[in-house]
């Protein structure tokens, strides 16, 4: 039966740059080859606070600052950071939300982590994207935060509360191309002419 030093593995843990990990990223780090020892190790880890539980088979490493943002991103892939809580990032809506929305191709879902709501609204894969990556996160552009949110609105799934948005940084010319380019439909042009 292999025997690991606990000591070892959390030094190799703790000096690797990865701060989020899955069960098999974890387990190429530590190079454990029974999966058995490799779940004994991993709750000892979670004994002892190395390692927080986000949820099954996903974990990140206790003490590295990780903020909540790039934690949604991780825990409900592929997502980017979008809708209300982008534009409040972007300075388009000066309310800050209670939830933490995303934008996904997979079905859309809401997961609870650290008294924090994480909600992932579903899109059409030919409208995902145009997302930039920031201190690690995956968030959307202002222009296609908006878009995102008015094709929501579109389809009845948010409510019409756009009158709440601060439309100045907003760049409307490169909305609309953005627009332009997903070919949006008479829907979202419609909203989206009556606020820019």
């Amino acid at each position: 039966m292999e025997s690991y030093n606990l000591g070892v593995l959390t030094k190799r843990l703790l000096e690797s740059e990865l701060d989020l990990l899955t069960s098999k990223t974890l387990n190429k780090l530590l190079e454990i080859k029974n999966e058995r020892t490799f779940y004994r190790i991993v709750n000892d880890f979670v004994k002892n606070n190395i390692l927080i539980s986000i949820e099954k088979d996903k974990y990140y490493v206790a003490g590295k600052n990780v903020n909540s943002f790039k934690i949604a991103n991780f825990l409900y892939q592929p997502s980017y950071v979008s809708l209300e809580t982008a534009l409040n990032y972007w300075g388009i809506l000066s309310q800050f939300p209670f939830e933490i929305s995303s934008i996904t191709i997979k079905k859309s879902v809401s997961k609870k982590f650290d008294q924090k709501t994480y909600v992932y609204s579903h899109i059409s894969s030919k409208y995902f994207g145009m997302f930039t990556k920031k201190e690690g996160m995956l968030i959307a552009l202002p222009e296609k935060a908006l878009f995102d949110q008015i094709y929501l609105v579109s389809k009845g799934i948010k409510p019409d509360n756009l009158d709440e948005y601060d439309f100045k940084n907003v760049n409307r010319k490169r909305f609309f191309e953005v627009c332009k380019q997903l070919k949006a439909d008479g829907n979202i042009m419609n909203l989206a002419k009556k606020i820019c």
